[in-house]
């Protein structure tokens, strides 16, 4: 059975590295027992997915600290990485916005045919892709 002690150890390893194997071997505890608690316990899942969340913060930091460094040594593959995750205008993303709204409306006879065809379709090629 693993102390309270050395479930608190252990969440502490996590938070600031946040892998698993890494931070059990750091607290001495196996990754069996790791995911035995996690299994067992909901607040002991809760605590690890925010000590977790916490570790990943602090990578992050560590990690955008190290790319402003190399920037301002004039390294291009860093100034390149930085333009094209924070500035719209060197991205390499297409960014899609929408509104969903639900609608409760009946379908038109035509729309309810179209479905019933797409849903036979769909279901015809499901049953080629099973032979």
């Amino acid at each position: 059975m693993i102390s309270t002690k050395e479930k608190k150890l252990l969440l502490e390893h996590l938070s600031k590295t946040p892998i698993v194997e890494i931070a059990c071997k750091q607290a001495g505890i196996s990754r069996a027992t790791y995911y035995r608690l996690r299994n067992k316990s909901v607040d002991f899942r809760k605590a690890a997915d925010s000590a977790m969340a916490e570790g990943i913060l602090l990578i992050n930091d560590m990690s955008e600290a190290q790319v402003i460094s190399l920037i301002k040594e004039k390294n291009w593959s860093a100034i390149s990485f930085w333009l094209k995750s924070h500035h719209h205008l060197y991205s390499d993303k297409v960014e899609i916005s929408g509104h969903i709204t639900n609608s409760d409306e009946e379908l038109t006879p035509e729309q309810a045919a179209i479905v019933r065809e797409a849903l036979r379709l769909a279901s015809s090629n499901k049953k080629d892709e099973d032979k």
